[in-house]
């Protein structure tokens, strides 16, 4: 029970201190802890930053809105979360493929931000570069609402029994 009442006060000294920024922020990621639970999503990181998937064929779109959450203290989508998009889009293309029974993780990432992260939106598109039983290479590029490219990678993966 104690736990419960510490948790009813920081959340109330966080809505006492809190702007109306700081309140969406707020409510986005309770609603993304909420889904979690729910098993409604696979991961806390993806109702968390707010994912939208799109699978085709040959690509893997993934887009996530542009909020403080993820800005820096330039006001910029930080590098990391740009990673983060960057590696889940890949991944998930990777493990969609495999049969059941397997997955995938990365091996390696490499990263060329070309851009800053700004507008509404990023959109990262992932597609194969390489599919073998084994190995896997992918590439991906994110995009910014307006059409800039922000960042360019490559990443490796390891095919896993599970």
């Amino acid at each position: 029970m104690m736990k419960d009442e510490e948790l009813v006060k920081l959340m109330a000294d966080c809505v006492e201190l809190a702007n109306d920024d700081d309140i969406k922020i707020l409510k986005d990621m309770l609603t993304g802890m909420k889904q979690k639970l729910e098993n409604k999503r696979g991961t806390y990181i993806e109702p968390l930053l707010q994912m939208k998937r799109q699978i085709n064929s040959d690509t893997y779109e993934l887009t996530v809105p542009v909020t403080p959450l993820i800005n820096n203290n330039l006001d910029i989508v930080h590098g990391g979360v740009t990673a983060t998009i960057i590696d889940t889009a890949m991944g998930m293309m990777a493990v969609n493929s495999l049969p059941e029974g397997y997955a995938a993780v990365t091996t390696q990432l490499n990263i060329h931000y070309l851009a800053p992260g700004i507008g509404n939106e990023l959109t990262c598109k992932a597609h194969f570069v390489h599919k073998g039983t084994k190995t896997m290479v992918l590439e991906s590029d994110v995009f910014r609402d307006d059409g800039k490219k922000i960042a360019h990678a490559t990443g490796s993966f390891f095919v896993i029994k599970k």
